[in-house]
Order: C-alpha cells, then structure tokens, then sequence
C-alpha cells in the first residue's frame, strides 16, 4: 500500500509543481501588485511601493475603462443572444435526417473556426465592410443604395460584433449538434405518436434536454467576450477606440504604454486584470444559477 501511494505520489507532485509554478504563483503575484506601485512586472518585491486602493481608484476614474466595460457587457448579451440562437438554429436544421448534404453544409458553417481571427477581421474588413468595393455596398449599389461607412464612429462597434459572431457560430453549431444527436430518437417518435408537432418537439423536448449543452456554450462565448483583444486591434489598429476597447486592450494600453498615454503603469494593469476575473466569476455564477446542474438532462 505503501508503495502504491509512493508510485501515485511521483505522478502527482511534478503536475502540482509545474502547476504552482505557472498558474498559482502568477495569479498570487498579480493579486499582491494590484495594491501596489511598480516599475515593471519583473521588479523583485522589495521595491514595490504600497499604493492601497489607488489602482482601483484609477480605473473607476477612467472613462476609457467604463466604456471599455460596457462594450464588453454588449459584446455578452447582444453578441451573445445572436450568436447562440443562430448556432443554434443551423444545429437544429442541420442535425435533421431528412436533410441532403448537411454534412457538407456543416463544414460550410464550421469553415471560419478553422483561420485566425486576425485573417477573419481582415476578410471582413477589406472585402465585406470597405467603403467603396466591399461586399455589402457592392449589393446596395445594386438598388441605388449610397454607399455607408461601415467602419465609421457609429458602426464600427456592430462591424466588429457581427464579425465576431461569424467567426464562432460554426462551433457552437457542432457543440449544440452533439446534445441533439445525444437525444434517444424513441423520445422524438413518441412525441410524434402523441401529436407533437416540430416546433413542440423544438420547445418541449430539445430545449430543455440541452440545457447543459447551452451553459456550456455560454461559458466559451463568455470567454470570448472577455478576451476579445484581437478583435479590437484588427478593427483598431493603431489606436484604440471607444467604440472597440474592452478591458484587455486598456489593460495592455496600461502595461506597454501607447500613443495617447505612453506611461506605463504595472500596479493599475494588475488591477484591471483582478477586476476582469471578478467579472467573470459574476458572470459565471449567473450562468450556473440561470442552468442549474440539478435539471434534467439525457
């Protein structure tokens, strides 16, 4: 027994260093900076200077921050509630037996998760949204549509959603095929016996049965909406904008500095980073409160 628990010890303990080493002592030491005033990230503790909550204060001031947060929130819920439904949807259209070719389609639909975000954004920067050749005008020329500033002050914060949503619809699309194909199909001809019509069955029967399915697409578009720094660097190149900025790109604007403000500040950007985790832990206590892991699930 001795052994065993020796031989199952020397497995364990090089997973818990390596794990100590690169996930608990980073996140520790981010915690500790955020109170504090630093020179850089590397700067041994000893020189730090104790700044209390003046970190935080800072970025409750910025309005940079608050819009920043505030796009995200939107990127949440209205990228969200589009994203999921429209996913959603093509699972249930394309996860139907009686339709031809839907493994074809569904490599269609999966394509983008396939290229980069930044080759995507380029795509639907260069050819969907520019002014004068892109897809879009090119289609409203053709109906004596002028042609719109897509990429303007007032648009470029749906331009970036709308090619955020296509880059992930796809795989959720397969997340949500694999709940519905999970679903015994003697539950579905039951319901067909019984006079259940298809968006009964739809509503009645595979809603609630991907439950669990949904919470976790929720969890991946929640990450997604907390890192999506790349998007706003493909739609913001050179300097940030309030339409795109989110709290990651502040938090790098604060810890490389950049054109508007070229101070760095090490001690506010952990802060940023400590507020960011809040966030999602919030957010993902509301998606586990929303689908508990007590319902019922096949």
């Amino acid at each position: 027994m001795k052994k065993s628990k020796t031989f199952i010890a020397c497995f364990i303990v090089p997973c818990l260093i390596v794990l100590a080493v690169t996930y608990f002592y980073p996140v520790a030491r981010t915690l500790l900076m955020s109170f504090f005033k630093t020179g850089s990230v590397t700067a041994p503790i000893s020189t730090w200077t104790f700044a209390g909550l003046t970190n935080f204060k800072r970025i409750a001031m910025s309005p940079d921050f608050r819009q920043g947060l505030v796009n995200m929130l939107k990127i949440w819920i209205i990228g969200g509630i589009f994203a999921i439904s429209l996913s959603l949807l093509f699972a249930v259209i394309l996860s139907h037996k009686n339709i031809r070719g839907k493994h074809f389609f569904r490599a269609i639909v999966y394509l983008p998760n396939v290229i980069s975000a930044v080759a995507i954004g380029n795509a639907w920067l260069y050819y969907v949204y520019n002014y004068d050749f892109g897809l879009i005008n090119t289609v409203l020329g053709w109906f004596g549509v002028e042609h719109i500033k897509w990429l303007g002050p007032d648009l470029k914060f749906g331009a970036m959603l709308a090619a955020i949503i296509f880059g992930v619809v796809g795989y959720y699309m397969m997340v949500f095929i694999g709940g519905i194909e999970r679903i015994p199909e003697d539950v579905m001809e039951a319901a067909t016996l019984d006079g259940a019509n298809a968006w009964q069955k739809l509503t009645k029967i595979t809603l609630p049965l991907l439950k669990g399915t949904t919470k976790t697409i929720m969890t991946f578009w929640t990450i997604v909406a907390v890192q999506s720094f790349v998007w706003t660097k493909v739609f913001s190149p050179i300097t940030t904008e309030s339409s795109t900025i989110v709290p990651i790109s502040y938090m790098y604007e604060i810890l490389f500095g950049s054109l508007q403000s070229p101070e760095v500040d090490i001690g506010t950007g952990a802060a940023v980073g400590v507020l960011v985790a809040i966030i999602i832990m919030i957010i993902t206590s509301v998606i586990n409160r929303l689908f508990k892991t007590d319902d019922l699930e096949l």
